[in-house]
């Protein structure tokens, strides 16, 4: 399905061709094209998927069983997200009727990467080391190249591969929810020499200008408010004035 996308020719993937961070459907390379100091050794197609009824006639129409087979991922992928965001708002024991509906109709981003066979893989980078903007970013991989930051010493650490498996990454708005209790994971794309990559991150936030705060029950004298509260279209506004590969994270413009 992915790989049959970007093995299109280029004529067809162009058709999706946008550096418009704010278009719901985007092809095109790097971050924002044409705009980068530093470009990345990556491809990729993103596209709203919620609701799924709203979004999916504007995804390509090619290969011919790419609406059909992403569009069922995508609803699946985002009741498993429902029910992990639903456990955590519960281990932190917050009331859930604040932000479980906010969640229900929330943001689900697709973005497909495909990060092609590198002659000098440890000259580059697929993407930058970053954090997910979201509550909860769920992350689908063909090979392995996903490395995460170990916030305790420092070092990265490459995620395993386990066909099949899916890897969870705790986003912005849940460490902002959370009053810092959860922290947004950091993590890299790694490129390798012999074969294509493939990965499929589907990502879910609050709605477009839904604010995520800081849950009051976790606020306290010992535990003041840690962040500002924001939307998803303050990340945007945020990835359209800013450049990542300088070391610029969205996180750290919520910090108090």
């Amino acid at each position: 399905m992915a790989f049959g996308f970007f093995d299109l020719p280029s004529e067809e993937k162009l058709k999706f061709k946008s550096n418009d961070v704010y278009n719901p459907v985007r092809y095109g390379t790097s971050l924002k094209d044409g705009a980068d100091k530093v470009q990345f050794w990556r491809v990729f197609l993103k596209h709203y998927a919620h609701p799924l009824d709203a979004w999916i006639d504007s995804w390509p129409h090619n290969p011919p069983q790419y609406r059909e087979k992403m569009g069922k991922y995508s609803a699946q992928v985002r009741n498993l997200a429902l029910e992990l965001m639903g456990m955590i708002i519960e281990s932190l024991r917050i009331s859930p009727n604040r932000l479980t509906p906010k969640m229900d109709r929330g943001m689900q981003v697709m973005a497909v990467n495909c990060y092609p066979p590198c002659p000098k893989p440890e000259m580059a980078l697929g993407l930058p080391p970053h954090s997910d903007y979201t509550c909860l970013t769920i992350i689908l991989q063909s090979s392995t190249g996903l490395e995460i930051l170990d916030p305790d010493d420092g070092n990265w650490k490459m995620v395993p591969e386990l066909h099949g498996a899916l890897q969870v990454h705790i986003g912005d708005h849940f460490e902002v929810m959370s009053n810092g209790v959860y922290k947004s994971v950091v993590h890299r794309a790694t490129l390798n020499s012999e074969k294509t990559r493939i990965s499929i991150a589907s990502l879910h936030s609050l709605g477009m200008d839904d604010r995520m705060e800081t849950a009051n029950e976790l606020i306290d004298e010992q535990n003041p408010k840690r962040y500002k509260e924001s939307s998803f279209r303050d990340f945007l506004d945020f990835l359209a004035n800013n450049d990542i590969a300088d070391g610029k994270h969205f996180i750290d413009t919520l910090k108090i």
